[in-house]
């Protein structure tokens, strides 16, 4: 291969250095066929959840969007969604999926007896192990995993995360039999005096097909506590939305980072533009347990002030084209409840293969509450 700088043969332009390895070197003909090779991949993607306008030429192509590939997608996800969760009718009450289907969310207020919610507060003040910590603006979410092992010394924590309840609401809200990846998650807002502020204050989608995230507040959470914030009736996609989705997919490279990586935000403004209500902000107290559709319109509140936010933390997300509503494979031995530690080896490796920096750094083994 010619040196640095020397016109490649076949293409006639400068050879371009690989970011991960300066000493090397790549001609644009070889990056353009090794594109090329990818592009089964990318294509095999759009049949999955995959969502980054950013990392998916494909998915982020303005002309097929503007044909209408990526409406298409929504579309399709939340049919399936709709398909499955009839399904799954029968895991909740009447009452709690009138709730959800209205609402994009339920709120159990006292849902836990006082007595077996006094046993998990015991159990969590307790709980030393390891943690991990993501910085995000001047905002830090640490995260405890409540895996098989960490829970064999928390009979009141698993028998909520392992009951009936849990399950069938976050199976119904994910549209899929869910084993969901559980936290134990504080939020601590203004660390540090950083200026910047924490993105995740502004409403967004966090994909483009129905997925589930849950929280079992274990503080009481008032208006200037980063209470969470949702739109009502956001998970359902209107006309509007879906004209407000093709103009997004169609402008990728005047998207904000986070957008382009699927996760679109959207003022206020907006979002009432397309017909939804004003946003909800959640002020609720200890033993409120709160499941939504993160493919609504949700956010932090906004805090003038160093705030702790302490919850149990629910997230499932499958694949949203399959037809079948049944256990997947984090229900499977060996794997069951064992996820969340799986999860982050996998990213501490990608990092340490220098593929992509894992954003959930381990810290020092610290309960939940230490700054």
């Amino acid at each position: 291969m010619a040196a640095y700088g020397r016109p490649c043969p076949l293409c006639t332009v400068p050879k371009i250095k690989r970011q991960t390895q300066p000493s090397a070197t790549l001609c644009s003909c070889a990056a353009y066929v090794l594109r090329w090779f990818l592009v089964p991949i990318w294509l095999l993607a759009l049949a999955t959840g995959a969502k980054s306008f950013k990392d998916n030429p494909i998915i982020g192509s303005s002309f097929l969007n503007k044909k209408g590939l990526y409406v298409a997608r929504v579309k399709l996800a939340h049919r399936m969604a709709h398909f499955r969760r009839r399904r799954l009718a029968h895991l909740i009450s009447h009452q709690d999926r009138e709730n959800f289907d209205r609402n994009g969310f339920v709120l159990k207020r006292d849902f836990l007896a006082p007595s077996m919610f006094a046993a998990i507060e015991r159990e969590v003040s307790f709980l030393q192990g390891d943690s991990r910590e993501m910085m995000q603006g001047d905002t830090r979410t640490r995260r405890v995993s409540l895996d098989v092992d960490t829970l064999r010394v928390m009979p009141a924590t698993r028998a909520l995360l392992y009951g009936e309840q849990w399950l069938g609401l976050l199976s119904y809200a994910s549209s899929f039999r869910c084993h969901p990846m559980n936290y134990l998650q504080t939020i601590m807002t203004h660390i540090g005096g950083r200026a910047s502020p924490d993105p995740q204050t502004n409403l967004h989608s966090d994909t483009f097909h129905p997925t589930v995230k849950a929280w079992l507040f274990l503080s009481d959470v008032t208006l200037s506590d980063s209470a969470f914030v949702y739109v009502p009736g956001s998970h359902r996609i209107n006309r509007r939305r879906l004209a407000w989705l093709r103009r997004q997919s169609m402008q990728v490279h005047s998207l904000d980072r986070l957008s382009a990586r699927g996760s679109l935000r959207v003022s206020e403004s907006k979002a009432r533009s397309m017909g939804y209500e004003k946003p909800r902000v959640f002020s609720v107290r200890k033993n409120t347990l709160v499941v939504a559709d993160t493919s609504g319109f949700h956010a932090r509140g906004q805090t003038s002030h160093p705030a702790t936010r302490i919850e149990i933390w629910g997230y499932g997300r499958r694949n949203p084209f399959l037809p079948w509503a049944g256990w997947g494979v984090q229900g499977l031995p060996g794997l069951k409840g064992r996820v969340v530690p799986l999860y982050w080896c996998i990213r501490d490796l990608a990092e340490a293969l220098g593929m992509r920096r894992n954003p959930w750094r381990r810290v020092s083994t610290k309960k939940i509450k230490d700054e």
